[in-house]
């Protein structure tokens, strides 16, 4: 029960946290999200999270040690990944954030950001993608290339630790139809990235601002 109240919890913070994104990417639009859209993203993330938490707890029963390694893994690829992008744009370093704060605290506070940027995107694609470069450091634009690569690489990556579960499962798994749990996870994950894309398509409020539907990116 509590497992299932605290997925609930996160699936609900996901959504308000994309509802936000929506609304701080387009401000100087009057949105109005339908309830079409809530539930395509209640589905979307409730798959996405739940499919990947089992995922690591299955793999990690079995190899306790390396579940530790994708964890880490994971982690410092997101942590960094924007800090790359903007040495790489060659922009001035962030000075607007909070004029009281010295260039060591707005380091920190970048950090902290790119903290919790990575914390989310080990389970789940980011709401809002941090952008350095920007003055509000959020990206505005809708980036479907690294959308796609996303969710491609993490498929991949649940597939392999679920192979490696179903490999090295232990008598613990003896009741449990292991290749039936095997297909269920990854049509769970397929499921997310479908609702996913219906409610991109068809579902979000500014969809008509979009320069190319994510169909067309595709």
């Amino acid at each position: 029960i509590f497992m299932v109240l605290s997925l609930l919890s996160i699936v609900y913070g996901a959504l308000r946290c994309n509802i936000l994104a929506i609304k701080i990417k387009y401000d100087d639009y009057d949105i109005r999200v339908k309830p079409a859209a809530y539930l395509c993203i209640f589905m979307w993330r409730s798959f996405e999270i739940a499919t990947r938490v089992t995922v690591l707890v299955l793999f990690g029963s079995v190899l306790r040690i390396w579940v530790f390694l994708i964890v880490l893994l994971n982690f410092l690829s997101f942590f960094f990944y924007p800090w790359i992008l903007f040495w790489l744009s060659k922009s001035p370093f962030p000075e607007n954030i909070e004029k009281e704060l010295t260039r060591l605290g707005t380091t920190v506070v970048l950090c902290l950001l790119t903290f919790l940027y990575a914390g989310i995107n080990m389970f789940c694609w980011s709401a809002a993608q941090v952008e350095l470069s920007d003055p509000d450091l959020i990206s505005k634009s809708q980036n479907w290339y690294q959308m796609t690569v996303y969710y491609i690489v993490r498929l991949m990556e649940n597939a392999f630790l679920l192979l490696m579960w179903y490999v090295y499962r232990t008598d613990f798994y003896l009741y449990v139809c292991a290749p039936m749990l095997f297909l269920q996870l990854l049509i769970g994950y397929c499921m997310g990235i479908f609702f996913m894309l219906v409610f991109y398509q068809f579902c979000h409020p500014c969809k008509k601002l979009f320069s190319s539907s994510i169909t067309e990116a595709l």
